[in-house]
């Protein structure tokens, strides 16, 4: 990297660290307790208080809502050193992401590789101005695991599709505006190449969702229900029939986002929250057990980020490096189930308590129980391991 380049960056971060400390209120730096203190956007957002308002309006003027997308999309432009500076910057200040959304992390990448220009122009900007809350329509009741057996239909009626089929599992569903959704176009052909990519207004009539309820007490899954519904054919992404392929590239940036779960949010330290709740002498826990658990937890955490960003670097400079997202996926769910045991050990007969009182809000068993949800959602980890050890280590079938 050459003086001038070295010299640029310095200045962007410390440009970028006075803005932040500046535009970012006090409220936004506390780690999120759960989903109800983050935003979603959508056609009828609801903020949880106005510093979240101005921390997603300041954002939003500065392009910094998707900083790394094209500035023609609604992004900030930035080139790769400058997002990893942005980062870095807003984590150091423990700065919460402005805007939670499903279109960033997995729709958006799909579209950007595969939609039509006049697609990306239409959905791209709304994204990120946070006017679309979208779902995701994949995994159904007969079609888990095996999604390639999915039998929600698309029939061509010639101006548009007719959609018949239910989907299971879709989060937020209840509150979405739109989903992007795989269907079967084509039952002639073998089940992965009769699939097509389509994005679905869950105005539109004739679909329907009910929420479902899990052992945590919170759910943000539903079912999802089609009953004839119409879908323009200009909802198509992708050529027909060859939706798996997009399917493929968007599972590998949701599996990055499910395994980012325990790395990637602003959350307090785990032997930090140890210290203000357990005994110690002279900085150290009394617990030498818990302690040298807490030490591995925390290794392999930083390992695990460190790993994250060199295969982010590696994917921008043109080497393949999506097969590694079930990796990410199966080891950051690990980590997440890891680190809310340790919590639940932390917090003893405290952290128990599962209706919320004025002392404890409940969270931490909740949190506990919900974390074995990860081990299924994107794909299980047994799923996960397959892969790994056929495509990642080529291990012998």
């Amino acid at each position: 990297m050459d003086t001038k380049l070295n010299i640029d960056l310095e200045n962007f971060r410390l440009e970028t660290r006075a803005w932040l400390e500046v535009n970012c209120p006090a409220s936004m730096r506390k780690p999120i307790k759960d989903s109800s203190e983050m935003f979603w956007g959508g056609r009828n957002p609801e903020f949880t208080s106005q510093d979240q308002k101005i921390w997603f309006e300041n954002m939003l003027e500065k392009k910094w809502i998707v900083p790394y997308w094209e500035k023609k999309y609604g992004g900030g432009g930035l080139s790769a050193e400058e997002n990893i500076i942005l980062t870095q910057e807003m984590s150091r200040l423990g700065c919460r992401r402005p805007l939670f959304s499903f279109g960033i992390a997995m729709l958006g990448p799909a579209l950007l590789k595969f939609a039509t220009e006049e697609q990306k122009l239409n959905y791209l900007p709304e994204i990120v101005e946070g006017k679309i809350w979208w779902c995701q329509g994949y995994s159904e009741p007969g079609a888990g695991s095996d999604l390639a057996g999915l039998q929600t239909k698309a029939e061509d009626m010639g101006e548009y599709y007719l959609i018949n089929g239910s989907k299971v599992w879709t989060t937020y569903a209840n509150k979405a505006d739109w989903m992007f959704c795989l269907v079967r176009t084509d039952n002639k052909v073998s089940k992965h190449n009769g699939i097509s990519f389509i994005l679905i207004d869950m105005s539109t009539k004739g679909v329907s969702v009910r929420p479902i309820k899990l052992i945590s007490g919170k759910s943000p899954f539903c079912e999802t229900f089609f009953e004839n519904v119409r879908v323009p054919k200009s909802n198509l992404v992708g050529n027909l029939n060859e939706g798996w392929t997009i399917a493929k590239y968007l599972l590998s940036h949701e599996r990055k986002m499910i395994g980012g779960v325990g790395v990637t949010e602003t959350k307090k330290e785990v032997h930090e929250l140890a210290k203000l709740n357990l005994e110690c002498s002279s900085g150290q826990l009394n617990n030498s057990l818990l302690r040298a658990d807490i030490a591995k937890f925390e290794m392999d955490e930083t390992i695990f980020e460190l790993t994250i960003q060199r295969i982010i670097d590696e994917d921008k400079s043109g080497k393949k490096a999506s097969q590694l997202s079930s990796f990410f996926k199966y080891y950051g769910t690990e980590l997440n189930i890891k680190r809310e045991e340790l919590l639940i050990q932390i917090g003893g007969n405290n952290s128990l308590v599962w209706t919320p009182t004025e002392e404890n809000d409940g969270n931490a068993a909740r949190k506990f129980c919900r974390s074995k949800g990860n081990t299924i959602e994107g794909g299980t980890s047994e799923i996960q391991l397959n892969i790994i050890a056929k495509r990642i280590l080529n291990l012998p079938t």
